[in-house]
C-alpha cells in the first residue's frame, strides 16, 4: 500500500472487526500522524524530537499505543450503540459475511420480540464483537547505517528496521509484525530478544511474527532460522511475485498456483519441523516451552478481484485468509488517498499501471503514470535537476561516491552518476540508456506519504506535496470510488463492483506478467549472457512451461469447484504456450584469448 495509505486505517475499520497493516518505518510520518490524532481525540501531545537518541522507536510505540486506545475507545462505543437501522453497532453485523454464525444469531435477534430474553441476546452479541487486528509491517530491507550528527554510525539497534521492531515490541499492542521484503540476518536475530514473542508460561503469545513469502523454500528457511532461537512464525503470508502492490519480488517464474499447491502438500510437515525446532531452542535457553502446537496460518494476497477466487483460494488451497489492498485505495473511509490522486485512479486506463524500476532499493516497483510523483520526476529532468532533495534517507544504500550511503533517487546520486556515464566513452545510444536508468529513479520516502497528509489538510514538509502511489495491476479493473459497504459487499459476493468489466482471471493476469517479465529481462540483456544468466532464462521458462502444464489440470476443478467458464483461460495458457516457445535465450559469451 505505501507508507502513507494505511497508516491509520485501524481507526477506520478497526470497530467494525476489520483487520488491517500499518506500515511504521517511517517514524516522521508517524509522529505527524500522532500529532494529529491526539488533537482529534483531545489528547496531550509531546513530540518526541529527533535529537533523542532512540526516537524512532519511542515516536512508533507512542503512535501505536494512541491507536490501540483509540481503538478500544471505538469498539466500547459501537458495542454500546442500539441495535437501529444506520447504527455502528447493526453495520458491525451487516458487514459479517452471509452464513457467519455471529451474523446468524444477530439476525435470529432481530426477530425477537423486546423483553429480558432479547436483551441477553443483545448483551451476548456485544460481548462478541471484537476489533479487527492492528498489525504493522515492517521492510527488512530499509535498514541501513545511521549516524550521528559528528558523522560517527550509531549501533545496528539504532538502524531502521530494527529500530521500528523495537517501536512495535515496547508498545501495547497485541498483534503482529509483518516482514516483508526478504531475510535481515541481523532483525532476525534481535526478535527473541524480546519476551513478548517467547512463549509465557501458558504457551501464549503477546505479539505475533507473520513472514511474507513469495514459495514455500524461503518460507521454510526463514522459519528455520526463526524457530532455532525459539521465534515461532504465527502466519505465512504467500504473495504474488508481480501481481501486487508496491514493491514486486518476482519468482523465477514460479506461479502462484503452484506455489499454494506446495504449501498445502508440505503445511503438516514444515509445522512439525518449526515446532520441533522451536521447542527444543526454548528449552535450551532454559524459557518456557509451547505446551502444544500453536497456530499458524497460511493465507495469500495479491490480484484477487473477484469472490469466486477468494473463494477458490480458501477451499481448494485451505487459505485462512486472504489480502485486498490495492481496491481499497477507492474507498477513502478506509485509506488516505488525496483528492487529485483518487480522481486520477477513477480515470485510469490499465496501460497507466505499470511495473518500473522507480525504487531506489533496486526492486521491480509498481507505479502510476499519471501520479504527480511521475509529474514531478519528469519536470526535474526537463530543467537538467534530475533528482530529489534527500531528507528522509530512509533507502539510503549507495556507498559508489560517497563514504556514507546516499539514495539512488537523491539530486547528488544521480548528478554525480551522469557525469561519470557522460565521461565514459560510451556510444551517445549507450549512454542516453544508461542515463535514463539513473533519472528512472524517484524518492518514494516523501511520495508514498504525501497523500495521508494532503488529506488531512497537513503541509508535508519541505513543500515536497508530490504523491507517489503504487496499486498492484488489479487496480486497473476497478474505477468507481466506493463506501466500505460496497466493498465488503463486492468481496463476499452480495454485489459485484466488476460486472461488464474485461477483467482475466487472478491466475492468468499473474501469468501474463511474468511473460512480460521475461520478455523484459531478455531485452535488457541482449544477445549475449553468461553461463548463470543463461541458467537463470532455462529455469524461469521452464517454471512456467510447469505452470501451465499446471493450470491446464486445474481447469476442471476451477469448472466444478468455482463455477468459472474456462474457456477464456484455455485460450490465455494457449497464448501464453506460444509466447513462452517463441521465446529466443540468448548465447552464452565466449571466452575471451
Amino acid at each position: 500500500m505505501g507508507l502513507g495509505y494505511t497508516i491509520d486505517t485501524p481507526l477506520k475499520v478497526a470497530h467494525f472487526g476489520i483487520a488491517s497493516v500499518v506500515s511504521i518505518i517511517e517514524d516522521e510520518l508517524v509522529e505527524r500522524m500522532r500529532e494529529f490524532h491526539c488533537g482529534e481525540a483531545g489528547e496531550p501531545f509531546t513530540a518526541i524530537p529527533k535529537k533523542e537518541l532512540d526516537h524512532r522507536a519511542l515516536r512508533i510505540t507512542a503512535y501505536l499505543d494512541l491507536l490501540k486506545r483509540m481503538v478500544d475507545r471505538n469498539m466500547a462505543r459501537v458495542r454500546s450503540a442500539p441495535f437501529t437501522p444506520g447504527s455502528d453497532s447493526t453495520k458491525y453485523f451487516e458487514l459479517l459475511p452471509d452464513g457467519a454464525s455471529l451474523k446468524e444469531r444477530y439476525r435470529a435477534m432481530l426477530h425477537m420480540p423486546p423483553g429480558a430474553d432479547r436483551t441477553a441476546v443483545e448483551d451476548a452479541l456485544r460481548s462478541a464483537m471484537q476489533p479487527g487486528g492492528i498489525d504493522v509491517n515492517i521492510m527488512s530491507k530499509i535498514d541501513p547505517t545511521n549516524y550521528d550528527k559528528a558523522g560517527n554510525a550509531l549501533p545496528p539497534e539504532y538502524c531502521d528496521a530494527m529500530a521500528a521492531f523495537r517501536g512495535f515490541a515496547n508498545s501495547t499492542l497485541r498483534s503482529g509484525v509483518v516482514l516483508s521484503a526478504g531475510y535481515n540476518p541481523r532483525l532476525y536475530a534481535y526478535i527473541a530478544e524480546f519476551p513478548d514473542f517467547l512463549p509465557d508460561a501458558e504457551g501464549r503469545l503477546r505479539k505475533r511474527i507473520i513472514l511474507k513469502v513469495s514459495d514455500a523454500r524461503s518460507a521454510l528457511v526463514q522459519g528455520k532460522i526463526l524457530a532455532k532461537k525459539g521465534v515461532w512464525v504465527s502466519e505465512f503470508r504467500i504473495e504474488s511475485g508481480l501481481n501486487c502492490g508496491g514493491h514486486a519480488f518476482a519468482t523465477d517464474g514460479i506461479l502462484l498456483g503452484p506455489i499454494m499447491e506446495e504449501f498445502q502438500s508440505k503445511r503438516a510437515e514444515m509445522a512439525a519441523d518449526l515446532f520441533a525446532l522451536c521447542n527444543a531452542a526454548l528449552a535450551e535457553a532454559g524459557l518456557p516451552v509451547f505446551p502444544t502446537m500453536p497456530p499458524q496460518r497460511h493465507t495469500v494476497q495479491g490480484g484477487i478481484g473477484a469472490v469466486a477466487e477468494d473463494r477458490f483460494l480458501r477451499e481448494h488451497y485451505g487459505m485462512e485468509g486472504t489480502g485486498w489492498g490495492s481496491p481499497f485505495l477507492l474507498v477513502p473511509e478506509v485509506t488516505n488517498v488525496d483528492a487529485e490522486t483518487l480522481q486520477q485512479l477513477t480515470e485510469a486506463r490499465p496501460s497507466d499501471f505499470h511495473l518500473s524500476w522507480a525504487s531506489p532499493l533496486g526492486v521491480p516497483f509498481h507505479n502510476f503514470r499519471p501520479s504527480s510523483s511521475e509529474r514531478q520526476r519528469k519536470a526535474r529532468i526537463a530543467k537538467g535537476r534530475p533528482g530529489s532533495a534527500c531528507y528522509k534517507k530512509y533507502l539510503s544504500s549507495n556507498t559508489e561516491f560517497t563514504a556514507q550511503p546516499i539514495c539512488t533517487a537523491s539530486r547528488q546520486y544521480q548528478d554525480l552518476k551522469i557525469k561519470q556515464i557522460k565521461a565514459s566513452g560510451l556510444s551517445e545510444a549507450d549512454m542516453a540508456r544508461e542515463a535514463a536508468a539513473v533519472v528512472e529513479k524517484d524518492c518514494l520516502c516523501e511520495g508514498l506519504g504525501a497523500a495521508a497528509l494532503l488529506k488531512q489538510g497537513m503541509k508535508p514538509a519541505h513543500k515536497l506535496e508530490a504523491v507517489a502511489i503504487c496499486p498492484g495491476p488489479n487496480m486497473a479493473y476497478f474505477s468507481k470510488v466506493v463506501s466500505l459497504r460496497t466493498m465488503v459487499d463486492h468481496i463476499y459476493g452480495r454485489t459485484d463492483l466488476l460486472a461488464g468489466v474485461d477483467r482475466p482471471h487472478m491466475f492468468m493476469k499473474e501469468l501474463s506478467l511474468y511473460v512480460d517479465y521475461l520478455k523484459r529481462e531478455l531485452q535488457q540483456v541482449r544477445d549475449e549472457v553468461t553461463a548463470r544468466q543463461q541458467r537463470y532464462f532455462a529455469t524461469f521458462r521452464a517454471n512456467l512451461q510447469e505452470g501451465l502444464r499446471y493450470y491446464e489440470e486445474l481447469l476442471p476443478v476451477l469448472q466444478a469447484r468455482a463455477s468459472i467458464d474456462v474457456r477464456r483461460i484455455r485460450e490465455e495458457i494457449g497464448l501464453a504456450a506460444r509466447q513462452i516457445g517463441e521465446l529466443r535465450l540468448p548465447v552464452v559469451a565466449a571466452a575471451a584469448g
